[in-house]
């Protein structure tokens, strides 16, 4: 290990080491030494928005029991509870329930060990016109041509379309908690990390750049993410990233 990720390591974990350290320790060294030291130092990313994107980017790929050996030193780094909380709430709409309930009850078991309080304290800002005040995000993110979306689509799928406006980002974009350039980037790793979603990744990322996420951003997001992820679906990334910037 190199000293920097040796002192890393040290500062951030609970026994200053992740769990699998004594029973495999050549590969601690080697996982240590890229995470926590080369791509630490790959982009400028500030700790919290770091371990912010590593979370989503584990919610995304499945990862549940690297998402406990993460979310610790996560919140040890400055990501706060409600932070990870909203991030989890929002991947349901990405991942699924499915997905995502193993991820809260690691999540409320941690925080339970931390005695941080629960329930977490509500965030929803929106009550009515969910439908909306969904689409104002949307047209915030995407441009104006998201205008009428929610009641846009042919006769069979429009309530698709109504339920992307009033749930996606209804409920979840228009909580407090994280702000819209925070779920945009959380929205992208979810993406990123499941696989399988460039069109979507792609929209997104051209979201992002639209208020403020600029293309550099998430390459320093895709930089960070890859020893979780690997390389394949952090490779698609960085593709869809040159499509958008088109």
């Amino acid at each position: 290990m190199s000293e920097f990720s040796e002192k890393f390591t040290e500062k951030v974990f609970p026994n200053g080491k992740m769990s699998f350290a004594q029973t495999d320790p050549e590969f601690y060294e080697l996982f240590s030494a890229f995470a926590f030291d080369e791509a630490v130092h790959s982009a400028g990313l500030d700790e919290p928005t770091r371990f912010l994107a590593i979370l989503a980017s584990l919610t995304g790929c499945g990862g549940v029991d690297a998402y406990r050996e993460m979310l610790p030193a996560a919140l040890s780094c400055g990501v706060p509870p409600e932070a990870v909380k909203e991030m989890l709430y929002q991947a349901t709409a990405y991942l699924g329930f499915g997905k995502v309930l193993s991820f809260l009850k690691a999540t409320n078991e941690i925080f339970a060990e931390k005695g941080i309080p629960l329930p977490s304290a509500g965030k929803r800002t929106v009550f009515c016109d969910r439908a909306q005040k969904g689409e104002d995000v949307q047209v915030e993110v995407f441009g104006e041509g998201m205008r009428g979306f929610s009641r846009s689509g042919k006769e069979e799928v429009r309530h698709v379309n109504f339920w992307l406006s009033a749930n996606c980002f209804g409920d979840y974009y228009t909580r407090t908690g994280l702000n819209v350039a925070q779920r945009e980037m959380i929205t992208f790793c979810f993406l990123m990390a499941q696989g399988g979603c460039e069109p979507q990744l792609t929209a997104h990322a051209k979201g992002n750049m639209r208020i403020g996420n600029d293309k550099n951003f998430l390459i320093c997001v895709v930089s960070q993410c890859l020893p979780y992820v690997g390389y394949p679906r952090s490779l698609n990334a960085l593709r869809c990233i040159e499509e958008a910037a088109k």
